[in-house]
């Protein structure tokens, strides 16, 4: 028996007179007159050429025909509510765009795997992800979120954590075989540095209440953190650089690590944004998401 569109109509109005109780109590909840709901109610049982309700001036029962309808009907009223809640999240949830600046190693190797699962979750909120080593205005540039491996400099910003990456000093297996295998920390002076510009050209080691402090150079130096670790890949010194780095090319043998023993200062990574856009609720979940996304990695 094919189900019509009416017949729909009058499958819900039943399983309401069912839900409230009474046909006035229905008629109540959904809207319409008494009429209309004894309307469908007679349609219905004629359509089907059974009785569903046992009524009388002052009660209705279900027939046992009706109990095993009523749910039938019940279900496909539940199922229409869920629609229109599902509609309703759907107008409710974030949109709109988010112009981001990352540097450019730290992109690529962390925040745009962590923006694309970021981007399945809520697909309405649109992404431009601008990586660059250079500090940008954030406020001339119109960004929304910057990843910053610094410190806070300008008050009219604000900042929040995500994460500190641990660091290690490494160099390359031939770049040892030419100059030696530093030990100790003293023996660092006779060795070449491939220089990362936008850090202190100071490198700090820790060993317990030890602590261990130089001035870096070399023959090589470079705003790009992704070209200091090809640098150091080639031969061209020793280097300070971040684990995630570190890991990959130490298990492929293109790099080798000194001084495991010493502790080395961490990078501090912070999401720095324009007083105020944090009450933004796509903002707010961006920033929720990357912490959550830091404290994984």
């Amino acid at each position: 028996m094919e189900v019509s569109f009416e017949q729909l109509k009058s499958m819900v109005v039943f399983a309401q007179v069912v839900e409230q109780g009474s046909l006035t109590a229905a008629a109540k909840f959904m809207g319409i007159s008494r009429g209309v709901v004894s309307y469908h109610l007679k349609k219905l049982e004629e359509q089907l050429g059974v009785k569903l309700l046992n009524r009388t001036t002052r009660s209705l029962s279900l027939t046992e025909t009706g109990e095993a309808y009523y749910q039938r009907c019940r279900a496909i009223a539940f199922q229409a509510h869920e629609a229109n809640l599902q509609i309703e999240k759907a107008k409710q949830e974030p949109e709109g765009k988010l112009k981001i600046s990352c540097p450019v190693n730290l992109g690529l190797q962390v925040i745009v795997p962590a923006l694309n699962e970021f981007r399945r979750l809520y697909p309405l909120i649109e992404l431009n992800v601008s990586l660059s080593d250079e500090v940008v205005n954030i406020i001339k540039d119109g960004v929304d979120l910057a990843i910053r491996g610094a410190p806070l400099l300008d008050s009219g910003l604000q900042a929040s954590k995500l994460k500190t990456f641990e660091t290690c000093l490494c160099g390359s297996p031939e770049y040892f075989r030419r100059r030696g295998l530093p030990t100790q920390p003293e023996e660092l002076y006779d060795h070449d540095w491939v220089v990362y510009t936008p850090a202190a050209n100071t490198v700090h080691l820790s060993q317990g209440s030890k602590s261990f402090s130089l001035s870096v150079h070399g023959g090589v130096s470079t705003n790009n953190a992704a070209a200091r670790t090809i640098f150091l890949e080639g031969g061209n010194g020793i280097g300070r650089i971040p684990m995630y780095d570190a890991l990959p090319r130490i298990a492929n043998g293109s790099l080798e690590r000194i001084l495991p023993d010493y502790k080395c200062t961490g990078i501090d990574v912070y999401a720095v944004f324009p007083p105020g856009t944090a009450e933004s609720k796509k903002l707010r979940l961006l920033l929720d998401f990357l912490k959550a996304s830091f404290a994984r990695f």
